[in-house]
């Protein structure tokens, strides 16, 4: 049973930005969905009595929130707004099953295990990320990657983003097998940020060394690809917290490496193509056109939704069939996860949810503190787990940055992202009492 719930878990792990893998049956069923709900499956089955303190901490939060959607249930008024709050209800509660299942059997397995089950996750996005790069060249060349590998599997229509076109040549942005290039440039910034202190704390020589630097290189290369406003964004502001502890290897040949390998390529390719990337640079820097009004729109619903639902909202996943009362599109979102926080689920639904973050990075800080205390004991292990917790910080930060504009927190990735970053302290805490010891 150990071996079968490891694999479901790292499947899981691996697919879990695969947006375009679903199907339309009973709603939208994907990967992510089937491998969690068979992780889940497998890992009560084979429960054990140890559980950390931080998941009972993470149940009572789950009965905050679960309490707190369930009340906006007498806000709904429609059979639309019925339909999706149901969808949404049961993602959600896969979503945070997933979060609780994955601390405690992380908890577990212990520290190898891990930093296996971290090598899992990021090789998914970077494969995620491999296949955007194939899909972008086969438009290029006139061909639909996702016609002979997606669509067979899914049998839905799915193709590269078509930004638009330059004097007649179409410009494509790669989304991979997430279901935006927005998402794909907003997922990579999470193991970008999570590896990139990790690479620079790694000894002279480490077996690893080159293969985080070429990880990085090529994910920098791919995120800049996407074209995503919200997705450099994440970054700059991930940037800048890493900046503060590794300002010491800002000028290293360390950092200058995987830098230059993915500033030299992309160089290159603009150099041989400079009108055709200066049009397109300039259209994603304007913040006058159809696309950002649209997205700072959607603030202005906050205040009516207050008014007339102040405590808990419209109900939970039910924007859209808001959004379309008030402008006649049914199938456009918040595109921005806090307007959804708000209008769905009111003020006592976000008070939930900003409790719970700050919960979580009051244990990132704690992991930042248990990288000191490795440090003062002597622990060679304090030169993983400080950069771990810087990185994780930084990734947050950067990922809840992102979202001022789209909603990729409410993806399996994000609670991917949460598990590992607050498993840290129950599972490299046990390092520190041997060392004392």
């Amino acid at each position: 049973m150990r071996r079968l719930t490891s694999g479901l878990f790292f499947a899981t792990l691996f697919c879990c930005t695969f947006e375009k893998v679903h199907w339309n049956v009973a709603g939208t069923v994907s990967l992510a969905d089937l491998l969690a709900i068979c992780f889940l499956t497998a890992f009560l089955m084979g429960t054990g009595p140890r559980v950390p303190r931080t998941t009972q901490v993470l149940l009572g939060f789950w009965t905050l929130f679960l309490v707190s959607h369930l009340i906006g249930f007498f806000d709904l008024q429609t059979s639309a707004d019925l339909q999706q709050y149901v969808k949404g209800i049961v993602k959600w509660l896969i979503h945070f099953g997933f979060l609780v299942g994955a601390v405690t059997w992380l908890y577990r397995r212990g520290q190898d295990y891990y930093w296996k089950s971290l090598a899992v996750f990021a090789l998914g996005v970077v494969g995620n990320a491999a296949f955007g790069v194939l899909e972008l060249l086969a438009a290029h060349a006139g061909t639909n990657l996702d016609s002979f590998t997606v669509q067979p599997l899914t049998g839905g229509a799915s193709q590269i983003n078509v930004y638009g076109a330059v004097e007649g040549t179409s410009v494509f942005r790669p989304n991979a097998l997430t279901g935006d290039p927005n998402h794909l440039g907003i997922m990579i910034i999470a193991p970008l940020l999570v590896l990139a202190p990790l690479y620079l704390r790694l000894e002279r020589g480490h077996r690893l060394r080159r293969h985080l630097g070429l990880a990085i290189a090529f994910l920098i290369i791919v995120e800049l690809l996407t074209l995503s406003r919200s997705g450099m964004l994440g970054l700059a502001v991930g940037t800048l917290v890493l900046a503060v502890p590794y300002r010491a290897y800002l000028r290293s040949k360390t950092l200058l490496y995987p830098l230059g390998g993915a500033f030299a390529i992309l160089g290159a390719v603009v150099v041989s193509q400079y009108h055709y990337f200066e049009v397109v640079f300039k259209s994603r820097v304007q913040t006058g056109g159809g696309s950002e009004n649209a997205h700072f729109a959607v603030y202005s619903f906050i205040p009516a939704v207050i008014h007339s639902h102040p405590l808990f909202g419209l109900g939970f996943n039910t924007f859209s069939v808001y959004y379309g009362f008030v402008t006649g599109k049914t199938n456009w979102g918040p595109h921005s996860y806090y307007v959804a926080l708000v209008v769905e689920t009111g003020l006592v639904g976000t008070a939930v949810f900003g409790l719970f973050l700050l919960w979580t990075f009051a244990r990132l800080r704690r992991a930042r503190l248990l990288g000191k205390a490795l440090a003062l004991a002597g622990s060679p292990l304090a030169a993983r787990v400080s950069p771990l917790a810087w990185g994780y910080t930084a990734a947050l930060l950067g990922t809840m940055a992102s979202n001022a504009f789209y909603l990729t927190m409410q993806f399996y990735y994000f609670y991917v992202l949460l598990a590992f970053a607050i498993a840290v302290t129950p599972i490299f805490s046990r390092a520190l009492t041997q060392q004392r010891a």
